[in-house]
């Protein structure tokens, strides 16, 4: 093979992570040879039965600091960064990965003559009183002015195997007298399936995605807080009350769950308020033709997909009888 028909190299950076491994799988399936950046590569080496031998490789990357992400992005010839994190720990705060970080990634990109596709979040608002929401932001806006033919990418809740909602819940209820619905359950998701968001940003590696333009990727249903978790129960075969919190005292018990070291607090005060905003597909979005339908892609439900994964937390798993709790 010559190297002008050798295949593309992709660089992915957090590859490893939930969304990320999809994403590799699915480029990994169209033949691309991958490099996954992430911080410790000893740990993403589950990554390579995705692909076929040599075409997944593995490089050391922290973005906060930007030499190793230039020498990541050295030599590819697309970019997907898929990096973010849910809370704060250690020197791993929003601003640093989630702005500071996707910046270190664009300016790279753009010294390399490399095109870029950024996963973000719905709910991305520079004047939001989240963290997590401001820099979310802040990286579009930045992303955008270094590489204006970026695509990015906003997706709601996103559900599979080994996500972090669905699964979170499901688990609490095994043990938890009551489920906690913060501020009455009425926040309203759209929840997306990770393997339509792997599809979508391999389109856009494809080159099939107008780029400069941000995507909003939501689900087959939108559904409230509070019928999501009676989804769970109903799956989960487990009778538990739910039990409404105000923002304000969930707000203050997040503050306080955040303060105990070594574990991963249930649910943290910038959550909270992430909760108070609804995460769904904007009008404009759907008009404009920026959501996965409008990629060609037609939404999984997640009727279809959760309870094959939740299964493992029903009294008796999958040989729990329908009802039974």
């Amino acid at each position: 093979m010559t190297l002008s028909n050798m295949p593309k190299l992709v660089t992915v950076f957090g590859g490893s992570g939930f969304v990320g491994r999809h994403i590799v799988r699915v480029l990994a399936k169209r033949g691309y040879r991958i490099r996954v950046a992430v911080r410790r590569p000893d740990l993403a080496f589950h990554l390579q039965p995705l692909g076929n031998v040599g075409q997944i490789a593995f490089v050391q990357a922290n973005l906060r600091y930007r030499n190793s992400v230039e020498a990541a992005v050295r030599g590819s010839d697309y970019v997907v960064n898929c990096v973010g994190i849910l809370h704060e720990a250690g020197r791993n705060t929003f601003d640093a990965v989630q702005d500071f970080g996707a910046r270190a990634i664009a300016e790279a990109c753009r010294n390399a003559g490399v095109k870029l596709t950024h996963i973000s979040a719905l709910g991305a608002d520079i004047d939001s009183e989240s963290s997590y929401a401001r820099t979310k932001a802040k990286a579009e806006k930045a992303i955008l002015s270094l590489l204006p033919d970026a695509v990015i990418y906003r997706p709601s809740v996103v559900f599979g195997p080994e996500d972090g909602f669905y699964n979170k819940f499901a688990d609490m209820a095994r043990i938890a007298p009551a489920l906690p619905l913060v501020g009455g359950g009425e926040t309203k998701f759209q929840p997306v399936f990770v393997d339509d968001v792997a599809e979508a940003v391999a389109r856009s590696v494809d080159g099939l995605v107008e780029g400069g333009r941000i995507y909003e990727l939501g689900g087959a249903e939108v559904k409230s807080f509070k019928d999501i978790l009676g989804d769970i129960l109903r799956i989960t075969c487990r009778e538990k009350s739910l039990v409404p919190i105000p923002f304000f005292a969930a707000s203050l018990l997040g503050s306080i769950a955040s303060l105990i070291p070594f574990i991963t607090p249930p649910v943290t005060a910038d959550q909270v308020t992430l909760l108070k905003s609804d995460n769904i597909v904007s009008e404009a979005a759907k008009k404009e033709g920026r959501t996965l339908e409008g990629l060609g892609i037609k939404p999984t439900l997640a009727e279809a997909i959760v309870p094959s994964y939740l299964v493992r937390y029903r009294p008796e798993g999958q040989f729990t009888l329908s009802g039974k709790a």
